[in-house]
């Protein structure tokens, strides 16, 4: 599963003003998960691609009014280039899945309902301490294994270190790298997500 590796996350003023100019950590984050898309493929994985849209049309109340509290404009507005997939693009025979002005990918029904035929989900993107906890959050509960790419994401605002380790002990959290889970990407019912 990738998880918003889009444009507006990526690069551009606000990435770079988040990191106080240091914006390696995204870039490589990124890097890694589209190598791990590559990788992915080439193993015969099905790969499931998440998006974010956070125009003010979508977002709740409680949404729009820490924005304006804190001066934030909407992200990745649908259509913009903002919300386009950075540096990796999916297949054509890849699902994309859009949340709209949320987190966790599970609030999207056909998301949901697609994978509850698998049992096991490995994520890379961004950010670990936002929606890629979000999600894994309810994966865990929903019964899926998780895996994290611990090299094909980072954090937002915590150490990725310490939200990693929060996501091992929480939620039995697997986390590895590209390379070792490679390794394990010759069984079957595996998406990375």
């Amino acid at each position: 599963m990738v998880i918003d590796v889009q444009n507006d996350f990526c690069t551009g003023p606000a990435v770079a003003a988040k990191f106080n100019g240091d914006t390696s950590a995204v870039e490589s984050a990124a890097a890694g998960a589209a190598r791990a898309v590559d990788v992915a493929r080439a193993h015969d994985i099905e790969v499931v691609f998440v998006r974010f849209e956070g125009d003010a049309a979508y977002q709740g109340p409680s949404w729009r009014q820490r924005d304006a509290a804190r001066g934030k404009q909407p992200k990745c507005l649908t259509g913009s280039w903002g919300a386009e997939f950075h540096n990796l693009a999916p297949a054509p025979d890849e699902r994309v899945f859009t949340k709209r002005a949320c987190f966790d990918a599970f609030l999207t029904p056909e998301f949901a309902a697609y994978v509850a035929a698998f049992d096991r989900l490995v994520f890379a993107g961004l950010y670990t301490d936002v929606c890629v906890d979000s999600t894994a959050r309810t994966a865990f509960q929903k019964g899926f294994h998780i895996t994290v790419l611990a090299d094909c994401t980072t954090a937002l605002r915590l150490p990725n270190d310490t939200i990693l380790g929060f996501m091992t002990a929480l939620y039995g959290a697997r986390v590895t790298t590209l390379a070792e889970e490679e390794k394990q990407w010759q069984a079957s019912n595996t998406v990375l997500a």
